[in-house]
């Protein structure tokens, strides 16, 4: 019920429109979103940087319906790119192939990317491709393995989801290919016929991934909150001879904050996923209803921060 309601409710402009202009509700949703304009973004990035955290943003938008949305939304990442570059942040882009017109046409889509990888690598800069629901991802890692990476082996990576069978096959892939992947449990209601259904076995999967990510990948990222793996990628890096220098730990926007300080005071490398852009309402609906368990670990995690930051 709790699921249906929050997809019901992402799909209402009425609502949108109130709680778009509700100053309450901005300043909640603030905690998980950078604004709405790229400049609020950059000012993210800066602050985050300023305490020794990378970035990467994350404008948000739905799957675009035709090639005029496609091109504009490829349009606006070039403009973000040149803007990180200009303010000279520590900071990378990460973005969707439905937002560059996937579901209206591959050859579209690839040629928008070719655009905005173009200007990565002009730049020395990074794109992250985030992986959406199983429905997409061999059409995703399609497009990355054979049209992008061979082009721009520097500066495109991709995301893979440990609550899928198939991640430890696509994890050895990545890792004889030498790209760059982010691992994460994953935030979509999969079905069983393609995820683990229990939360352990999702946990020891991303546990075999990022091991071998870490032993044998090109500096991969690391993105979890979950601080029993995070303590566990570090003894593991320990008894490997594996330096901090060879991975990062990347986290959300606004969670965790006292765990991502903690962690560059301790020597590693820390990156945060900044989304921003006029659609956080859907997107932060949306999320929740994809996992309403997400309600209560977000809640958790400005409920554990408050405590920490209250301790001697």
């Amino acid at each position: 019920m709790l699921r249906s309601t929050l997809l019901y409710l992402s799909n209402q402009q009425k609502v949108f429109q109130f709680i778009r202009h509700n100053r309450l509700a901005k300043r909640m949703a603030s905690r998980f979103v950078a604004g709405e304009t790229v400049e609020t973004a950059l000012d993210a990035a800066a602050a985050l940087n300023a305490h020794g955290i990378r970035a990467s943003l994350d404008l948000l938008g739905e799957s675009v319906t035709n090639e005029r949305e496609a091109r504009d939304t490829g349009r606006q990442y070039v403009h973000l790119l040149d803007r990180i570059a200009e303010r000279r942040l520590d900071a990378n882009v990460s973005l969707k192939l439905t937002a560059m017109g996937l579901d209206v046409s591959e050859d579209v889509c690839v040629e928008i990317m070719h655009d905005v990888l173009a200007r990565a690598r002009d730049l020395g800069s990074f794109v992250r491709l985030d992986m959406e629901s199983s429905a997409y991802t061999d059409r995703t890692l399609a497009i990355f393995y054979e049209r992008l990476y061979p082009t721009y082996p520097e500066n495109v990576g991709i995301v893979l989801q440990s609550a899928l069978f198939r991640t430890d096959a696509d994890v050895e892939r990545a890792n004889q290919a030498r790209c760059r992947v982010r691992i994460c449990k994953g935030a979509y209601r999969e079905p069983p016929s393609v995820a683990y259904p229990d939360k352990k076995d999702v946990d020891a999967s991303y546990v075999r991934a990022m091991q071998a990510l870490m032993q044998h990948g090109k500096y991969p990222g690391l993105a979890t909150h979950d601080e029993a793996i995070i303590d566990g990628a570090k003894r593991f890096a320990k008894a490997q001879g594996i330096a901090p220098e060879r991975f990062e730990f990347q986290m959300l926007y606004g969670v965790r904050r006292d765990l991502q300080e903690q962690l560059v005071r301790e020597g590693y490398n820390m990156r945060v996923y900044v989304p921003f852009g006029t659609q956080w309402y859907p997107y932060l609906m949306r999320r929740l209803a994809e996992r309403p368990a997400n309600l209560a670990f977000m809640t958790g995690s400005i409920v554990k921060e408050a405590v920490r930051r209250k301790q001697p």
